[in-house]
């Protein structure tokens, strides 16, 4: 844009305002720097940017004329300072914010100072404690905000006969110039007054008021007073706070009041008067109240508005002031420079476009989008990238387009550029649109550069599992998550179809990470194909193995989750009963299930069979395996723990084998990956026996049992595989094993009957005190606890991993296992330390017991089942394995077939 006449006369403005460039000098003293959030800084240093002092006060007694103090920000500076010694013309001393543009030093409520100094200057400071000027000459504050704690007080105070203090694009709470301090210049500053004056000018001389902005509460927005003559008031913009019948009448409001003793030699112009006053202009002392009657009078204003309300004011600023006013700066208090607003006439003097008051009306950019019409793209494709800015005016507008690539920028009027990519890469374009004024504002896009040649399919899977950061987030057992990012593709994908093997397919539009949780584990053929925005297609298959993840265990405080009891619905034979896994987020009593489990703890109890008969418990979605969990007698009670992988819809199923008979299920834990309690495998070990020690249980009886810290068990246990044996009981009854003494869960583990020795495997959370409590319901009965492994939280404990229920061995095919014989089961991973098994001793000639243990390590005395003659009797067995078997012992009270299934196993994590 040609300059203008105003152009011209606005810079000849500024030299009034700043003064004439001196020469520079010949050799700069060194750079002082002030940094209090640094562990090396000292007062007793020298100031080096590398031991920078430590208070601005440091600086302030040794800075020499033409030595920059560089204050850093961050850190509040809590300090009283004071600026009293000088700098010579041209060789200012300054202290300056050290950092972004936007950021300023802070310092704290005590005041700054400057005092009896010349030639100094300040810039980027936030003062709570205000800030004053003393006896000084050739002072500059620039971009300084202050405000006095103190109420009532000004927030820039200038006197003592101060002369040539120039305060420019600075925010304050209320200014004072007096006591005979000449030459003052206030340009484009914001200054507020709520219970003050925002200005007030006493015996000062030749003061320059030139494109501020005042917020009036009450009172005068622009008094000049006393010998205050020869002054200039200009392009400032006063704006009133609130209705004027707020203020105190004996107070008033009034924009400009200048006394008789300050009009001589006084001029004001070019002014905007915005809302409600009780009198706009005071001259000499003659009140006036509209801009005309104030012309007429006075030869003064005659190019103010006075507009009767604040709204829509501003418009009227814009290109309307005088830009050879003293005091004209080329930039406004937020550093923009003067633009021609193009959307309004240039109504300042001469045809000028300055604005009046302390902001300059932008041709502000808001926002620009960059859009490229080939993103996804080889090498030696044409790409253009279309730029579209969005503006207050329309004006023009340079764009800087930076392709990502290393290549020149291309800098533009237009809105669009084209670009070849030489090579592939993974770039981001970018364009930066500047507006006259030096404005800017950037859009960035990516922009994917391939290599040319035809479209190959590639998938990658693995895996899909809960977090550790996010454990409660729903994830199906068996999900897998196929990833075609791996595709060499030249032109973007525009469609995926996965074929998962079983019947199940997706679709989508891009290359994304698709999942799918799968019924079945095993091998799965995975198919992906794709297709191009070329129409080009391409087809990949792999084999996927889908397993159950390896899992820490979750104790919870036990609760029932079935028991058909309630609703008279007794599962038969034949018929698979749905036992829904609860996904329960928290409860009083503890955390419970959250859908990313892996497999399920359960106690499961049989009882009113009408025939003798067995139960099978597996995952939803799966086939019904040859494995047992429950045997029960015609009329019986029967419970076991069951540990089972849990069906990809969230469930598990249990099934009779003949007959029918109430299910009931208690929920006692679960196994989850990234998450939970690593196992311990320990080899079995009696904790407590009362037919030694304490004596039976009677009716309503508990008993406390220390577990942690005692035997192989460390003292922060946070759960315990046992096994509970009862005997000698005197009527039916059931018995509980649980973690809190007053806090005893509606489940049962165990059903003793009398004249028959019993056993069940529980898992139980370890108390607050070590301990775990056990509770009979009925008669009294013996109870013998023997430890097979714990769960801890850290170390190198071993994982679960869930397994289809699978049948590992059965005597009845192989013969019986004779009084004192063992029998050795193999079948399980080499790496396994412990296993989940569910071990059965059928046809059972006499009364005895099993131990299971690790194959080749020592047997112990505790019991892993009690056999029964006449009856089938199955446990579930938590065992250490060695070499990928087991070791069955049957003692010598008579010859057992046993049977042995698989629910999972142990590794090392």
């Amino acid at each position: 844009m040609r300059p203008t006449r105003a152009t011209v006369l606005l810079t000849a403005g500024l030299v009034t305002l700043l003064g004439v460039p001196s020469a520079a000098a010949a050799e700069t003293p060194p750079t002082l720097y002030v940094n209090n959030n640094s562990s090396s800084c000292s007062d007793g240093g020298s100031g080096s940017q590398a031991v920078p002092f430590c208070s601005i006060s440091a600086a302030a007694k040794v800075v020499a004329p033409g030595q920059t103090v560089r204050i850093k920000t961050g850190k509040r500076y809590d300090e009283a300072v004071t600026i009293d010694r000088s700098g010579t013309p041209g060789k200012p001393v300054s202290f300056v914010s050290d950092g972004p543009e936007d950021r300023l030093v802070v310092l704290g409520t005590q005041p700054l100072t400057i005092t009896g100094a010349s030639h100094v200057v300040v810039r980027g400071l936030s003062l709570s404690g205000g800030i004053r000027v003393n006896r000084s000459a050739d002072v500059e504050l620039d971009r300084v905000y202050a405000h006095a704690r103190v109420s009532g007080a000004e927030g820039l105070v200038v006197g003592d006969a101060s002369t040539d203090v120039r305060v420019s694009r600075g925010l304050f709470h209320g200014v004072r110039i007096e006591g005979g301090a000449q030459r003052t210049v206030l340009g484009r500053n914001e200054i507020i007054g709520n219970s003050r004056e925002p200005l007030t000018v006493e015996d000062a001389p030749a003061t320059v008021i030139t494109n501020n902005t005042f917020q009036l509460g009450c009172g005068t927005a622009v008094p000049l007073s006393g010998s205050s003559s020869g002054s200039a008031v200009f392009n400032n913009v006063i704006n009133a706070k609130y209705y004027v019948g707020l203020c105190d009448p004996a107070r008033g409001r009034t924009a400009l009041a200048v006394s008789q003793s300050a009009a001589a030699g006084t001029r004001a112009d070019y002014n905007l008067i915005a809302g409600p006053f009780q009198t706009v202009y005071t001259w000499g002392g003659a009140a006036h109240q509209d801009q005309a009657a104030f012309h007429a009078a006075t030869g003064q204003g005659g190019h103010d508005i006075v507009h009767p309300t604040t709204e829509d004011a501003h418009k009227k600023a814009v290109d309307s002031a005088d830009a050879t006013a003293p005091g004209v700066m080329p930039t406004d208090i937020s550093g923009y420079p003067v633009v021609d607003d193009l959307r309004v006439p240039n109504t300042g003097k001469d045809g000028g476009y300055l604005d009046r008051g302390a902001r300059e009306s932008q041709n502000s950019l808001e926002s620009v989008r960059l859009e490229l019409d080939q993103p996804w793209a080889p090498a030696g494709t044409a790409v253009k990238a279309t730029a579209t800015a969005v503006s207050a005016w329309s004006g023009p507008l340079t764009y800087h387009f930076d392709f990502g690539d290393g290549s020149a920028p291309v800098v533009t009027g237009e809105r669009t550029a084209t670009h070849v990519y030489s090579s592939p890469c993974e770039c981001t374009a970018k364009v930066t649109v500047y507006n006259e004024a030096k404005m800017k504002t950037a859009a960035g896009a990516k922009v994917k550069v391939t290599a040319p040649g035809p479209l190959t399919a590639g998938f990658t899977s693995q895996p899909f599992l809960p977090t550790a950061e996010d454990p409660r987030a729903y994830v199906a057992p068996l999900t897998v998550e196929v990833d075609p990012r791996s595709t060499v593709a030249p032109w973007p994908v525009q469609q995926v179809d996965v074929d998962f093997g079983d019947g199940a397919h997706e679709r989508v539009s891009a290359l994304e990470p698709v999942r799918h949780a799968y019924a079945q584990p095993g091998d799965h053929k995975v198919t992906v194909t794709l297709k191009d925005a070329k129409g080009a297609t391409s087809t990949v298959s792999r084999t996927v193995q889908v397993a159950y993840a390896a899992s820490g265990y979750v104790p919870v405080h036990p609760f029932r989750v079935l028991d058909t009891r309630l609703s008279n619905s007794p599962v038969q034979a034949g018929t698979a009963a749905q036992v829904a896994v609860p996904m329960i987020a928290g409860s009083p009593s503890g955390s419970y299930h959250t859908g990313g489990a892996t497999a399920a703890v359960l106690n499961v109890t049989v009882t009113g069979a009408t025939q003798d008969t067995h139960l099978n418990v597996w995952p939803s979605g799966q086939q019904r395996p040859a494995t047992s969990n429950v045997n029960v007698r015609a009329g019986g009670t029967s419970s076991n723990t069951v540990t089972v992988p849990i069906g990809s819809d969230g469930k598990i199923l249990a099934q009779l084998n003949s007959g029918q008979g109430h299910v009931v299920v208690d929920f006692v834990g679960y196994y989850q990956p990234n998450t939970g309690k690593r196992f311990y495998p320990v080899t079995p070990t009696r904790l407590a026996d009362t037919r030694t020690t304490g004596g039976a249980l009677g009716a309503g009886q508990t008993r406390t049992v220390k577990v942690a810290g005692v035997r192989s068990i460390p003292p922060d246990a946070q759960a315990v595989a046992l096994n509970l044996t009862g005997t000698g009981a005197t009527t039916d009854t059931h018995v509980i094993a649980y973690a809190e003494a007053d806090k005893r869960p509606a489940i049962s583990n165990l059903n003793p009957e009398p004249g028959k020795d019993k056993s069940n495997q529980v898992i139980v959370p370890v108390g607050p005190d070590g301990t775990i409590t056990l509770y009979n319901n009925a008669g009294s009965t013996d109870l013998v606890l023997d430890v097979v492994g714990y769960y801890h939280e850290w170390g190198g404990g071993a994982l679960f991993t869930p397994v289809v229920p699978k049948r590992l061995a059965d005597t009845r095919t192989t013969g019986k296992l004779a009084p004192g014989a063992t029998t050795t089961v193999a079948g399980l991973p080499a790496n396994a330390v412990g296993a989940a098994l569910n071990v059965t001793a059928t046809e059972t000639t006499s009364a005895g017991f099993l131990t299971v243990h690790g194959y080749g390590t020592a047997r112990t005395d505790a019991s892993s089942l009690n056999t029964r003659p006449g009856e089938t009797v199955p446990n579930h067995v938590t065992t250490p394995v060695g070499g990928g078997k087991v070791s069955i012992w049957n003692s010598w009270g008579g010859s057992n077939h046993v049977i042995t299934d698989v629910f999972g196993y142990f590794t090392q994590g």
